[in-house]
């Protein structure tokens, strides 16, 4: 089985980067919760939203971005078992992919490089399963889409749903 896995939001915490630097721009904080359902740029006064557009555009925003917890365990357990890519839409933001090759390398180095996808339109991928964050991307896969978790998406509910890394050995049958 070939399983394709997104990075941001999925296994490295861009929403946290995002309301990191909203802190540190405007002091004020949000958090998870504040952005059940949306993006932090829609919830942010209008004067504000085109610098919180921004930030993924700024050279360091993904370098060093969090991992998402569990994520590393459970990977490489599937990727013990399976044949495990990582796919990420990194072609829109051109800054990322060193930073996130580089992360890649330093959180998830049982991922070879031949077995990274930096793409910019995901409906070329081919694979079994796909876990994303984002319904434009698991609507163009055709196979098994399972959406992960994350603020943005909770009220959605057109696709199998992973809340986190614990709940792969269920959806896997790893146990």
């Amino acid at each position: 089985m070939r399983i394709l896995i997104d990075m941001d939001d999925v296994i490295a915490d861009a929403e946290a980067r995002f309301l990191e630097w909203y802190e540190r721009d405007f002091g004020v904080r949000y958090t998870k919760e504040d952005i059940r359902g949306t993006k932090l740029h829609f919830i942010v006064p209008e004067e504000n939203r085109k610098i919180v557009k921004a930030y993924p555009h700024n050279p360091d925003f993904f370098r060093n971005l969090p991992v998402i917890e569990n994520s590393r365990e459970m990977v490489e357990e599937l990727h013990n078992r399976f044949e495990v890519y990582i796919a990420s839409a990194a072609m829109e933001f051109p800054y990322s992919l060193p930073h996130k090759n580089e992360w890649l390398d330093q959180n998830f180095p049982f991922i070879h490089w031949k077995r990274r996808i930096f793409c910019g339109d995901k409906s070329v991928l081919k694979g079994d399963v796909l876990i994303d964050d984002h319904d434009f991307n698991l609507s163009v896969f055709h196979g098994r889409a399972i959406m992960f978790s994350a603020a943005h998406n909770m009220d959605e509910n057109k696709y199998e749903r992973m809340n986190n890394w614990l709940e792969a050995e269920k959806l896997f049958d790893m146990k």
